[in-house]
């Protein structure tokens, strides 16, 4: 039978090899617990599947022939993207 977490998912045991140096700071770090691990591996995971998610969109908008944005379009729609955001975090 396998191990379950407090959550009720049943637990892999995973061994790695690292070098020394790396191995003690992530272990000074507390990096090398269950709970950080899972949690560093998660969000690396995220990560992965954003970035194949916008190259997917990538390539659907180069295959509708849509002329790329410029780059100070870009940085205009970043630039309201991020002052909204402060907006709703400030309850306004």
């Amino acid at each position: 039978m396998r191990p379950v977490n407090a959550n009720g998912n049943s637990m892999t045991k995973v061994q790695i090899e690292l070098p020394d140096a790396t191995a003690e700071a992530a272990q000074a770090a507390g990096l090398l617990t269950s709970e950080a691990l899972d949690r560093l591996l998660s969000n690396a995971l995220r990560r992965r599947q954003s970035a194949d998610w916008l190259l997917n969109i990538a390539d659907e908008v180069a295959a509708a022939g849509v002329p790329p944005m410029p780059e100070a379009e870009i940085q205009a729609e970043v630039k309201a993207s991020r002052e909204a955001r402060r907006h709703r975090a400030a309850g306004d």
